[in-house]
């Protein structure tokens, strides 16, 4: 088995379970190390993924030496089913959460664990040692006649067993597992509500109806999708780390998952990016998903609320200011990657891509044949006037550095934002006035990026005007039409990335390594090895495309999973996991090889 239990697992050795509200992440050990509560970017209930021993675990496995023999979701669902080899005889792990009951959102989370065995008698243990808040405090007991209770404050939490599994928190739990007599264990959660037993036959049903759901939800997924397997377990992934209440998309449900292990690259990826969530509504879009886009618009007009036409870099699940970032004293970080940090400093920060993200998936929702209301076009209106006004200041650009500058991205990005707008414009009552305004701010931005964004002597765009320095976010160039796709700006631009940002094989840099100001390295950014497949079909290399696409699945994990980086010298995941990303990524790759000229 990979990892110890004193230690966290390989990144890549964690799975994910998720009810659409919080998620959790499970090694193969079968411990829980990772649980923020109520939400994706509560406070853990269990941290030891980057908080240590003192930061709780629920551990659910073999008792002794065992070997993981299989680990997979069941076909189509979020259920996680983990087989170990123990001696002669196997023991199963199946798990999930359960996100719906009759198409309504439980009120409490639901974690519903089973072991079972076909063969002899198999010796497990139960260890649940849940450690709530940043300071890993130990809860008040209750010992009720039907689960274990733990409280702190508003939060409770029980867990129930059938047959009864006798835990204290802290202290490992050892049971036979026989055959025909499954153990089921019931994790419930609630914060500020009732906290509500549920029987745990009756959960391991609820668990079952929640499979029938998932499967129904992706049967509707195109079956002629090339690599459609990997497409519906990444649209799976997007849709498990969406906040439903609010309809916004995580960027990633951990905080601090180093991209350079033992370095101070350790972020807090638990909120939501308007940029990042806008590739992922065009994925959705893509493949006949309009209400995971609706709910995003939705989100996006309560969030901006308040900052309109300003587009902050960064939002709350709930559309409010990210809390400043600051560092956990005394946690202790993955495998001693320091700081743990929570908040981000990146809400601050001005953005001009987002604006472009933002209104292109606004277009898309409305090419799908979706009605856009008028505070969505008054919202697209506002947001392509501050384009309009703001495109010629420096911004931190996509990657967020923190000295400002004239980023070629950024300026494409803002072209991308008034011609969708205008797009946009022809179906919705537009100032004529206006309507010039964005045309000569378009129509200028294409002519200085043309001017003072692209090296002749290269034979593509740079990252910055003036500089040198390639940057794989302008494999956007393809989507956009703001160049053909068969100009040489556009193909050399291609070729000049796939060749000196090469971190070996199909992996890229997302721009020159250690040219970004922070201490240390990092590695492989997955998900411009995606947009280069994107751009490569785009350009008639279909051939190109599916080999690169098809070397990239290699990457995931056992279980279809992507991180937000990749060690190009060992392979391991970096950074935090899983990245929503990246899986919108490899979906709207998938979608390209699908659209794909054979040639141009």
């Amino acid at each position: 088995m990979t990892g110890g239990h004193d230690t966290p697992a390989a990144i890549s050795d964690y799975g994910l379970l998720g009810d659409t509200r919080t998620a959790a992440l499970v090694a193969g050990d079968g411990g829980i190390d990772w649980l923020c509560v109520p939400r994706f970017d509560g406070e853990p209930l269990f941290g030891r993924l980057v908080g240590g021993l003192e930061a709780g675990t629920f551990r659910v496995g073999p008792a002794g030496p065992a070997t993981v023999v299989q680990r997979r979701y069941r076909q189509h669902t979020a259920t996680l089913e983990t087989t170990w080899a123990v001696g002669d005889s196997r023991l199963t792990l199946t798990e999930g959460m359960v996100a719906e009951v009759s198409g309504r959102l439980l009120p409490t989370t639901l974690i519903v664990r089973r072991l079972s065995t076909d063969d002899a008698a198999v010796d497990a243990v139960v260890e649940f040692d849940p450690r709530f808040g940043v300071r890993h405090r130990r809860p008040r007991i209750q010992h009720r006649r039907e689960a274990l209770v733990c409280e702190w404050g508003s939060l409770a939490v029980s867990l129930g067993s059938a047959p009864t599994v006798s835990v204290e928190p802290g202290r490992p739990a050892l049971i036979t597992v026989s055959p025909g007599r499954p153990v089921i264990l019931v994790l419930a959660v609630a914060h500020r509500e009732p906290l509500i037993h549920v029987d745990p036959a009756a959960a391991w049903d609820l668990l079952t109806e929640d499979e029938d759901r998932w499967r129904a939800w992706t049967a509707e997924i195109d079956r002629a999708l090339p690599f459609r397997e990997h497409v519906v377990r990444s649209l799976l992934t997007m849709r498990l780390l969406t906040y439903s209440p609010s309809g916004a998309p995580v960027a990633a449900p951990t905080t601090s998952l180093p991209e350079d292990p033992g370095g101070i690259r350790n972020w807090d990826y638990r909120y939501v990016w308007p940029r990042d969530a806008s590739i992922g509504v065009s994925a959705f879009l893509s493949v006949g998903k309009p209400d995971e886009a609706h709910g995003f618009l939705a989100w996006l007009l309560h969030a901006s609320r308040l900052e309109r036409p300003r587009l902050p870099a960064v939002l709350t699940l709930h559309g409010r200011h990210v809390p400043a970032e600051r560092d956990l004293a005394g946690w202790p970080g993955y495998l001693g990657s320091v700081p743990v940090r929570i908040g981000n400093g990146a809400a601050g920060q001005h953005q001009l891509d987002g604006y472009g993200w933002v209104i292109d998936a606004t277009w898309a929702f409305a090419q799908a044949g979706q009605r856009l209301s008028s505070e969505t076009w008054r919202a697209v209106r506002g947001f392509a006037d501050v384009v309009a006004r703001c495109w010629q200041e420096p911004d931190a650009g996509i990657w967020e550095v923190r000295e400002p500058a004239q980023h070629v991205h950024s300026k494409l990005m803002g072209w991308l934002a008034l011609d969708r707008a205008l797009c946009i414009a022809d179906t919705h009552a537009l100032p004529g006035r206006q309507r010039r305004r964005w045309q000569k701010a378009r129509n200028a931005i294409a002519a200085e990026v043309r001017a003072s964004g692209f090296d002749p002597t290269a034979g593509s765009y740079m990252r910055r005007y003036g500089s040198e320095d390639l940057d794989a976010a302008l494999l956007v160039l393809p989507l956009l039409n703001m160049d053909s796709v068969e100009s040489p700006l556009v193909r050399g631009t291609i070729d000049a990335i796939r060749d000196q940002l090469s971190a070996g094989g199909p992996l890229l840099y997302r721009y020159p390594p250690g040219s970004d100001g922070f201490p240390g390295t990092e590695g492989a950014f997955l998900p411009c090895s995606f947009w280069l497949v994107q751009a490569l079909a785009r350009t008639g290399r279909r051939t190109e495309a599916v080999e690169l696409f098809e070397t990239m699945l290699d990457y995931a994990s056992p279980l279809g999973l992507y991180p937000e980086e990749l060690d190009p010298t060992t392979g391991a995941h970096l950074g935090n996991y899983p990245q929503t990303l990246t899986h919108a990524a490899l979906v709207q790759a998938a979608l390209a090889i699908r659209d794909a000229p054979t040639a141009l």
